[in-house]
């Protein structure tokens, strides 16, 4: 009698099963994105300029908008690689600043004050910056100055088009792995099937 093994076709319809989890997943991630990149691009197309002291909290999102920066104290020059408002490779000089907010303390963020094509630190004691404010991984808030400062060249403005937004295709790679799967063992059975035939 030709039967089904179960354990094996158990661990299979799990294995199927969570990768098309993970794809929903992806495709409710996706939503999230595109909505996050809207609001992004909105924030940059805006002429609204935030003050950072007075602004800043987890409930007020600063994201790509104009924004004010008093930076009171200013660690040293930390070149990283970057582009110009023309396309040109080469340095974007960034400080770390302190700026105070308004009734409670002190924050830093990164700050971009400007473009060069050498890596040569630059000398800046601080002081206003405005300028948009980009999501950042290493530090809470980055803002990319504009204008420049020190005599610096500007900065390439930052674009939430940049954002990369794979999540269509991570969700069609699930789907996909869980089909093959599917179709591997069910040949797998078949031919399982014709031997014990």
């Amino acid at each position: 009698m030709k039967r089904i093994p179960i354990p094996p076709t158990l661990l299979v319809l799990l294995a199927v099963g969570v990768m098309v989890r993970l794809g929903f997943w992806q495709l409710d991630r996706l939503a999230q994105k595109e909505a996050m990149l809207a609001d992004y691009a909105y924030a940059n197309q805006s002429a609204v300029l935030i003050d950072y002291a007075h602004w800043m909290s987890p409930d007020n999102p600063t994201s790509y908008h104009q924004v004010r920066i008093v930076c009171s104290d200013v660690g040293p020059d930390s070149p990283v690689a970057g582009r110009s408002s023309t396309g040109a490779s080469g340095w974007a000089h960034q400080f770390s600043c302190q700026f105070p907010i308004w009734n409670r303390g002190n924050a830093r963020a990164d700050v971009v004050i400007g473009w060069s094509d050498s890596p040569a630190a630059v000398r800046w004691g601080g002081g206003e910056v405005i300028g948009r404010e980009v999501p950042s991984k290493g530090a809470l808030h980055r803002v990319i100055a504009d204008p420049p400062l020190a005599g610096l060249q500007p900065n390439a403005r930052p674009d939430p088009r940049d954002i990369p937004n794979n999540h269509l295709a991570y969700a069609v790679q699930w789907f996909l792995f869980a089909g093959v799967a599917l179709v591997i063992y069910a040949l797998a059975l078949r031919k399982r099937m014709r031997e014990r035939g």
